[in-house]
């Protein structure tokens, strides 16, 4: 079985998500010198950090905290235009787990209750096929031991994307709608509401105010990338 599984990677090399080169045999998704290269956020304090801040005067949250920086040029735009443009969701899964190893030793992100995706509108979903924080979500329930719900928040409206737009045009696109269903479930609970970058926080605002008609439930938040 080694034998066979040593001649299939041969002939089909696992490659980096970043540069494209051959991954050797502990690297999985992206390699140890791309994985250096990342701008990571560093921040030690999950209460209170630049990403915390702009949340202020919005709605109160727990715990705050993404694992890299994004910038529009070098390898965290890559890194994302993979993930939601190109279907490869193990970018999704090498983050969960790593987000999953520095969360595990926090004691504020082990009383989540449930793990929340922003939805994708129907008709996106149906076009990309999935939704760019499932496997992400997936992967951190398990390295949390805490549930992945994803049918419980729903969007009933549509935006185009925000990611590569320009930060005063996404501040002021507010149109984006959230629907949750069930509220009364949430009540007395602590989620935490994921997705792939937070620019403005406008749509992770829209989904909070959503979970904030549920009685004391409590929010944290956390990403694979924050925009400077």
């Amino acid at each position: 079985m080694r034998l066979l599984k040593d001649l299939f990677y041969i002939f089909y090399p696992k490659l980096c998500a970043v540069c494209e080169q051959k991954l050797v045999e502990n690297e999985t998704t992206i390699c140890t010198l791309c994985r250096h290269d990342l701008p990571l956020t560093n921040f030690q304090d999950f209460k209170q950090n630049k990403i915390s801040e702009n949340f202020y005067g919005r709605f109160l949250t727990e715990n705050v905290f993404s694992l890299f920086f994004f910038r529009k040029k070098g390898i965290t735009k890559k890194i994302i235009h993979d993930l939601k443009y190109k279907g490869n969701e193990e970018i999704g899964v090498f983050f969960g787990n790593w987000l999953g190893e520095i969360l595990s030793e926090n004691k504020g992100f082990k009383e989540v209750d449930y793990i929340i995706p922003v939805p994708l509108h129907p008709k996106k979903l149906k076009e990309r096929g999935y939704n760019q924080v499932t496997k992400f979500g997936e992967t951190l329930s398990k390295q949390l031991n805490t549930q992945f719900l994803e049918n419980y928040l729903i969007r009933i409206s549509s935006t185009k994307t925000q990611t590569f737009k320009a930060r005063f045009e996404r501040f002021n696109n507010i149109g984006t709608k959230f629907l949750l269903k069930n509220p009364e479930f949430f009540n007395h609970k602590h989620i935490l509401l994921i997705d792939d970058v937070i620019t403005t926080g406008a749509t992770l605002e829209a989904c909070a105010k959503e979970f904030l008609k549920s009685k004391d439930c409590k929010i944290s938040i956390l990403t694979m990338a924050y925009t400077e």
